[in-house]
Parts: C-alpha cells; structure tokens; sequence
C-alpha cells in the first residue's frame, strides 16, 4: 500500500468519528473547523438530479441542513428550497446582493450582504430575527461557537454577536478587509485578512494572544487540522501554520506557475487540496508541504474543493466539475456545466450542490 493512499484511509477513519452525524454540511466550509471534508463517499459518477435557475447569480455556497438547502444570491436573497427537488419553500429579501454564504445555528440562518448588513432569519419560516449594521461590504461568512457568531466585514473588523439576540460581545480590529470566514481552534479564533496576518485572538473579549505573519494579503478561510492551519495567500503561496505559536511551517509554490490563491483549501488528516489561479489544483502533504500530486484544468480556479470520502470536487471559471481520485490526483468524473464556478461544492445526505454565476443551482447524487 503506498504512503498517499494510507494516509488516505487512516484520514477518513479519523475525520469520520468527527464529523458531524446527521451529514449535514450548515456552513461554507462544512464544519467549525473549516475543514471542506464530508466522510460521505458519493457515487463515482454523480447524476444530476435537478437543476433550477434563480434571477440572478450565486457566488455563495450553499448549507444542507437535513431535507432543506439555504442559498444567498446576487439577487439580494436568502432562498430556502427543498433538497428532494429543488422547490422553493420561502425566500428572504436582503437589503444588498449577497456574497456571503449561509451558516446554519440551529433554527437560525446567519448571513452578511454587501450593503454591510449582517442578518439573522427564521431557519423555518423565512422572517427575520434581527440584524446588525457594519460599516462595509460583508462577504466573510459566520461561523459560529456557542451562543454566539462569527463574521469579517470589508470595515477591516472580526465581530463577535450574541446569536439570539445581535447584542455585539466585542469586535476586533485588523488592518485590511476579511474576506474568508473565521474559524476556531483550542479555545481561540482564528482569522486571516487582507492585512497578511492570520490571527488567533480569545473566544471570550476577542484580545489578540499572537499572529503568523502570511507575508502577502489572504482572500480564503483557513483550514484548520490538528494543530495546524492552512491556507493560500496572493503572494502565490500555500502556508501551514503551527497553532501553538503561530510559527510558519512551511511555504509551497508551483516551481513554475507564480498564480494567487483565491480558494479555500480543504483537509482530510494529512493531505491539503486547494485550486489556484494557475489552474491547477495542489494536493500537499499536511506536515511539509510536500507536493503529493497536481492536476491541471483549463480555467483558473476561485471556487473551493471539497473532499468527500475519497474524491475531491471542485469547478473551475469555465464551467467545468470535476472528481478528482484523492491518491492520486486522476480525473474520475466531469460535468461540463456551462456557468462559471466562483461559489464551493456542498455535500451532504448523498448530495453534492453547487451555485453558478449564471444564477444556477445543480444538486448531483445516485439516480
């Protein structure tokens, strides 16, 4: 058995006692931990099951959360659609378009839009609960611990909301935009910006306990694995933090292809995937950096992978789905789509989702 394909099996034995057990996927990432990883194997050449066209575009992901799916769109709404068909069961209007993707908290949907509102709606019925006014763009999507939630805002801070009732705990201030989502680790939040710092601050009064200097501004989530963090910078790297003292393990650059990386990156147990504007997507290995394999597409790549069980699924700008073999980097299936893919792949109850610019949303699983 060669080492990838061990790791491999040994990483989803592990992240399958972790994950969540109803296999729901509430969040961009899927989990607190940002981690982009399902245990759930789907089919190895997923069918389209349905397909719907919304008013305008989605650059969101969207959150599965048992038969029900959450989707933001450009169209300023929050959309509530069955999983089964597609069908729409309610819609909230929003007061700007909205770039910020949909994180569930029990009977509460949690969102950001672009006037710089953060809303909170009725998981059920579609009315909302409360909001609160930042003073910018809100792309970051929430995260949440506890009784409270999570989100950046383009006014260059982290807020920190009590979930039932919008009352601010605290906010911290940074020195650029924070696109990407927080994300937790040890009793800490974790946070990368537009500033080039990814920060580890206190759950309680959001104080700053230290911070890896990234070197060049980041756009994504953080993933976070054991007790270590990943993500890609502008500066045309990948980074692995160590999260006991925020010291930077190791860089990995394409020794040819000098691209940034606008997407996330996913993590099962050893290995890292992430797409970068140098169309191709990067499996490294957790520990060093190490390149494990790389597959090149023929668009550059801004939207996420995510790992499901074995397979890793992405799209990429012109359209194009693929499953990728974990161990090795080989194409096991591909949709030609005909919308370019800025928003992440969902997957959960057998399903895998997926939002186009072009306002269409694809749900793909086992006829």
């Amino acid at each position: 058995m060669n080492k990838l394909l061990f790791l491999i099996l040994a990483s989803c034995l592990a992240f399958s006692t972790a994950a969540l057990e109803a296999r729901d996927w509430p969040m961009f990432r899927g989990d607190p931990l940002q981690t982009g990883y399902s245990p759930e194997n789907l089919p190895e050449k997923p069918e389209l099951l349905w397909q719907i066209k919304l008013p305008e575009g989605l650059e969101t992901t969207p959150a599965i959360v048992g038969n029900r799916v959450y989707a933001t769109a450009l169209d300023s709404h929050l959309y509530c659609l069955r999983l089964e068909d597609g069908g729409e069961i309610w819609r909230y209007k929003a007061r700007g378009p909205i770039k910020s993707s949909p994180t569930v908290a029990g009977e509460t949907v949690f969102f950001g839009d672009e006037s710089g509102r953060f809303h909170a709606v009725d998981a059920n019925s579609g009315r909302p609960k409360w909001h609160f006014e930042t003073e910018a763009a809100i792309i970051s999507s929430p995260n949440w611990h506890d009784e409270a939630v999570f989100f950046g805002s383009n006014d260059q801070f982290l807020y920190c909301l009590e979930k039932a009732s919008g009352q601010l705990r605290w906010k911290f201030e940074t020195e650029g935009y924070i696109n990407g989502s927080p994300g937790f680790s040890n009793g800490k939040v974790l946070v990368a910006g537009c500033d080039g710092y990814l920060r580890s601050l206190s759950l309680a009064d959001g104080k700053e306990v230290r911070r890896a200097d990234l070197g060049d501004y980041v756009a994504c989530t953080p993933a976070v694995s054991g007790a270590r963090a990943f993500v890609g910078s502008f500066g045309n790297e990948v980074l692995g933090v160590s999260l006991a003292d925020t010291s930077v393990l190791w860089r990995y650059q394409h020794p040819k292809r000098k691209f940034p990386f606008y997407a996330s990156p996913a993590v099962s147990q050893e290995v890292v995937v992430i797409g970068g504007r140098d169309k191709f997507v990067h499996a490294l290995n957790q520990a060093t950096g190490e390149a494990l394999w790389t597959h090149q597409t023929r668009a550059r790549i801004d939207s996420s992978p995510v790992i499901a069980g074995t397979t890793v699924f992405l799209g990429d700008m012109r359209g194009l789905l693929l499953g990728l073999n974990l161990s090795d980097g080989k194409v096991i299936w591909q949709y030609q789509s005909g919308s370019e893919f800025i928003g992440s792949p969902a997957v959960a109850q057998g399903k895998l989702l997926i939002g186009g610019t072009n306002g269409a949303l694809f749900c793909f699983g086992a006829p």
